[in-house]
């Protein structure tokens, strides 16, 4: 998680109402850091198209420990319907009983543990994953890739309602699926493209994260007004490890 890598995504959704639309999704690892926990944790900036409308911007939270685990901290969701702010259902390692998790363990197997990837109860945030199949070969738009890793994802009370996360090494998640029978809503999402940005683009992608944050020290008094400010990596020392 370079700061400057940019993933974009192409593919569809289905509703609930069983209409399938495009859906759209670049993740952008900026050059902020955030202290969570007395933890230093990179600052991705997301943004989710559907439709061809954005339907949420959020920020994550992540670090790596001494032991190659990949956490997550958090995230600050808002979302949006036909262009107005609707919600954002924030949670943040410390805070109202959550708890950070493991987005990826640094050793997956098939028939280890599953791993809890975060614990947000107050809204909701309870997502588990396990290693579903090594050794996988995938295409996708933006390259052929071998040795990929898939995850399967759910909630404790959905297990007819999986979803599927493929991991190339050195590349990161490169297609998303589902399992399920009666599945209302799903995603199919494949790698597009996978670039690192200029400077003076990665500056952009900064300054919207820090108005996104503004938002949300003013939309989430009671978990994120609670959190220290985001900084720039180059303030703050080297990035989380």
């Amino acid at each position: 998680m370079k700061p400057g890598t940019r993933w974009i995504y192409q593919g569809t959704s289905q509703e609930d109402d069983g209409k399938v639309v495009p859906h759209r999704i670049v993740v952008t690892v900026t050059d902020l850091t955030k202290m969570i926990g007395g933890v230093r944790t990179v600052v991705s900036y997301d943004l989710d198209n559907k439709d061809r409308e954005l339907v949420e911007a959020e920020l994550a939270f992540y670090a790596q420990d001494d032991e190659g685990n990949v956490w997550q901290f958090g995230e600050y969701p808002e979302e949006y319907e036909d262009g107005k702010f609707v919600k954002a259902p924030a949670w943040v390692h410390g805070l109202k009983g959550a708890r950070a998790g493991i987005m990826m363990p640094p050793d997956p197997r098939i028939g280890g543990n599953a791993f809890a990837e975060g614990w947000g109860p107050a809204v909701g945030w309870k997502d588990r994953g396990i290693v579903y199949q090594t050794g996988q070969k995938v295409s996708v738009p933006a390259g052929t890739f071998d040795n990929v890793l898939v995850i399967k994802e759910g909630a404790p009370g959905e297990k007819d309602a999986e979803q599927l996360k493929y991991y190339a090494p050195g590349i990161g998640n490169v297609r998303t699926g589902w399992l399920g029978v009666g599945v209302k809503m799903t995603e199919d999402l494949e790698l597009t493209k996978v670039e690192q940005l200029a400077s003076d683009e990665l500056r952009k992608v900064r300054q919207k994260a820090l108005r996104l944050e503004t938002d949300a020290y003013r939309r989430s008094k009671d978990v994120y007004a609670k959190t220290a400010r985001s900084g720039a990596a180059r303030e703050l020392g080297t990035g989380p490890r």
